[in-house]
């Protein structure tokens, strides 16, 4: 039985999560809080495997309390947050803080809920299954952005590109890469995160605050450049496409696949079909398999191909699952990610 905790204001949100959980068999409520202050108490006393988080309470707001819980009582803690730029943002700073992944609340009937039942469940199985102790370490001060390597001007034509797919996990992952990533990166870099939209715009903004290359979310038919970041907008796929001499990005709200939009593998998909050997493509942290056969057909056309090692991954399904299809080049550990992919890039 997975043993949840639901902190929320709103009566009416503790009783509707209440009910989805408590309607499953391996799901067990064994309490519920108003606030951040009740939230870290009963954390405490009752030893939850789940938390279910709200940003936006009195007494103790849900960042705060998140902050306490796994300073004192490192716990899975899934956010719930509410789709308004503030809420996205506060998200952000929750998934940094060390919350394992969150839900979108929203203003509508009860039916809004019932629409992401099954992703709700799906996310808090998965949640439970994660080992927060290296989500809850101390960060260090942040580090000025820096080059792991740097390039020469004989580089700058280079017609690569870099192709990042990641799920539950990867927000804090994307920040370790890009953030070391160097100003005069001779490609562009395309991403495809698992989120809804709205919370896509967030972490662009946030990861380009801290980097040396410029971050975006991807804007329909947008060229691509050398030294930029393009992130898939939530409920939309992202896909390149050849526009006479141009390379640009396409975005369809096609059906979803596997379950997401924007899903990894047609954006490596066509990555594959344009860039051919010119690809690196990377894998990072998420539940699932998305990714795995776009990253075959990748490789088939030889492509360069990396994921993350198991001992970093937040979730080891999305990396795993290419790893077992034999379609990687390099499994390496988060912190020498970034390494790889500027060697890759600059042979």
């Amino acid at each position: 039985m997975i043993r949840i905790l639901i902190v929320d204001d709103s009566a009416f949100m503790r009783k509707l999560l209440s009910d989805l959980f408590t309607g499953e068999k391996d799901f067990v409520v064994v309490d519920t809080a108003r606030n951040g202050k009740e939230a870290v108490e009963k954390t405490k006393l009752l030893q939850p495997d789940l938390v279910t988080l709200d940003v936006e309470m009195p007494i103790m707001d849900g960042l705060e309390a998140l902050r306490l819980i796994m300073q004192e009582t490192p716990t899975p803690v899934m956010m719930v947050s509410s789709l308004t730029k503030a809420g996205a943002d506060a998200t952000m700073r929750a998934l940094d803080l060390g919350a394992v992944d969150f839900i979108a609340k929203t203003n509508g009937p009860i039916s809004s809920i019932q629409d992401i039942r099954q992703e709700i469940l799906a996310k808090a199985r998965e949640a439970v299954r994660v080992n927060v102790r290296h989500l809850a370490r101390p960060q260090a001060a942040p580090i000025a952005p820096r080059s792991v390597l740097p390039f020469g001007g004989g580089i700058q034509g280079t017609d690569k590109i870099i192709a990042i797919g990641t799920s539950t996990g990867g927000p804090r992952a994307l920040q370790e890469i890009i953030t070391r990533l160097p100003k005069n990166l001779p490609c562009g870099v395309l991403i495809v995160q698992h989120m809804p939209p709205g919370f896509t715009r967030s972490l662009a903004e946030r990861l380009n605050s801290l980097s040396d290359v410029q971050v975006k979310e991807a804007e329909p038919n947008e060229p691509i450049r050398p030294g930029w970041v393009y992130i898939a907008p939530g409920d939309h796929h992202m896909r390149v496409e050849r526009n006479g001499g141009q390379k640009i990005l396409r975005l369809t709200q096609d059906p979803l696949i596997g379950g997401h939009r924007p899903a990894v593998d047609p954006m490596f998909d066509s990555v594959a079909q344009t860039y051919g050997k010119q690809t690196v493509a990377v894998l990072l942290t998420g539940m699932g398999h998305d990714g795995a056969q776009g990253m075959k057909k990748i490789k088939e056309n030889h492509g360069f191909t990396i994921a993350e090692d198991q001992s970093t991954s937040v979730v080891f399904g999305m990396p795993k699952s290419a790893i077992e299809l034999g379609v990687v080049d390099r499994v390496v550990p988060l912190q020498a990610v970034a390494a790889e992919i500027i060697k890759a890039v600059s042979l």
